[in-house]
């Protein structure tokens, strides 16, 4: 088997780097060894690729190559055993579909005007002059429209509880001493729910034992009106014509309201970010969204062309989702001048397939016109994966992150507290703004009512 190049560290110390300066560290790899790189882990090869036409390859080379569910059980303990992430076959196309029903009620424009109400809710409780951290406050916001959008819930001692399960859950697992006292294989057990990986199980059990309670209640009391992911498993039939147990309705429910509060967070606030350092692209958004009048409607805001490449140019600089999902080889194969042996685990890496210089020049530069200049193929432009296991929600993700930047740039004057670069994080599976995006707020802007929230975004 010839195999591409692999970096000189040895293991111990490649993770080391990569968990010190992941992003600087791919910089380095992708400028030493090209964009296909071997990385052993244990005795598993494994291959990491940020070209186009290998991505291509392991997205649509599905009899060759497989996208096994067996290779997520890693992310098991957040998604639950019987989650889309775990699933092949029928099974994992019936039950996208459904999740992707359910997503595409949520780009409508009842709910599109929900997410505008809700963001302005809990900005308007930001007190004017003192410093917040942006990443925070988006994550509780994208966090609530998460709980809402899939569990149907937006008050009450249930909604309170459950998002009081995932916040908490949320800033123990972000939390750097954790993270570190996590690095040691002692520390790193079950050592009852006062030890730090015992307490992150404790929290997980009772997220999991809540929803096995809620969908429980609501298959007793099921609502045909309804429209969240909830309502809509407990009253689908799977592909052989049978309901879905409760069981796996609960863990088909994880991974959607994890990437709400996760992915579109993170997102959002890296808009924030750029949108506030950047003036021009500051102003050219606000002269833009002025087009559509005092009170426009969250569709005619999500086909904004100026936005949506703002939000791509997000997307791009730093995605939120830095690698796909693995994919396993099946039977022998050639691409890219190399061999695999089945057994091989194939990964493409999008951090670094967007910071290509032939396709995105100038790539650490913040540049949405370049999304007026050209039109990205799927495997050039992915933050959102791709083929059989790329993310479900993805166009939901985008229609909120246009109607929340949106209510926050036309009604509220924000500034960045400090001029010094926001650095990335790296945690599991998302990127996110290290520091979190620490903005001070002015005001709000004078020429909006100040009325209640009505019907339109702003």
């Amino acid at each position: 088997m010839k195999l591409p190049p692999k970096p000189k560290d040895p293991n111990w110390l490649f993770y080391l780097k990569f968990e010190a300066d992941p992003f600087g560290y791919m910089d380095f790899i992708y400028k030493q060894y090209g964009d296909i790189v071997t990385i052993l882990s244990g005795s598993q090869t494994v291959i990491y690729i940020s070209n186009p036409q290998g991505i291509k390859e392991i997205f649509t080379n599905t009899k060759e190559i497989t996208a096994r569910g067996a290779l997520n059980q890693s992310f098991a303990m957040g998604t639950g055993k019987q989650g889309v992430l775990q699933l092949d076959g029928l099974r994992h196309k019936h039950r996208r579909k459904l999740l992707m029903t359910s997503f595409q009620e949520g780009r409508t424009q009842a709910f599109g005007n929900r997410i505008c109400e809700l963001t302005d809710k809990i900005m308007s409780q930001q007190t004017i002059g003192k410093p917040f951290l942006a990443y925070k406050i988006i994550e509780d916001i994208a966090l609530r429209i998460g709980i809402e959008l899939v569990l149907g819930l937006s008050e009450g001692d249930r909604y309170e509880n459950i998002k009081h399960l995932f916040s908490v859950l949320m800033k123990y697992e972000q939390s750097p001493f954790i993270n570190l006292l996590l690095q040691l294989p002692i520390v790193n057990q079950d050592l009852g729910r006062w030890s730090p990986q015992g307490f992150i199980l404790n929290l997980y059990q009772k997220i999991f034992q809540f929803l096995y309670t809620e969908v429980s209640e609501r298959r007793q009391k099921p609502d045909s009106l309804s429209s969240d992911t909830l309502s809509t498993l407990i009253s689908a039939c799977d592909e052989t014509g049978e309901a879905l147990s409760d069981e796996e309705v609960r863990d088909l429910l994880l991974s959607p309201i994890f990437a709400a509060q996760h992915a579109s967070g993170a997102a959002i606030a890296w808009s924030l970010y750029w949108i506030h350092r950047l003036p021009e692209v500051h102003k050219k958004l606000l002269e833009e969204l002025s087009t559509l009048g005092k009170s426009p409607d969250p569709m005619s805001i999500a086909t904004l062309p100026y936005l949506n490449n703002v939000c791509n140019e997000v997307l791009r600089i730093y995605p939120t989702q830095l690698f796909t999902f693995p994919r396993l080889v099946e039977s022998p194969i050639k691409f890219m001048g190399y061999e695999f042996d089945p057994g091989t685990i194939l990964i493409g890496n999008i951090y670094s397939t967007h910071q290509r210089e032939d396709i995105y020049p100038e790539p650490k530069q913040f540049k949405p016109e370049r999304f007026f200049e050209k039109q990205y193929s799927y495997f050039e432009f992915l933050p959102f994966g791709g083929g059989a296991r790329s993310c479900i929600g993805g166009a939901f993700a985008l229609f909120e992150m246009k109607l929340v930047l949106a209510t926050i740039l036309s009604r509220y004057q924000l500034a960045l507290v400090s001029k010094k670069a926001e650095h990335p994080k790296f945690g599991g599976l998302i990127s996110y703004p290290a520091s979190g995006v620490k903005m001070v707020m002015h005001g709000r802007r004078k020429y909006q009512r100040q009325s209640q929230p009505s019907a339109a975004c702003f």
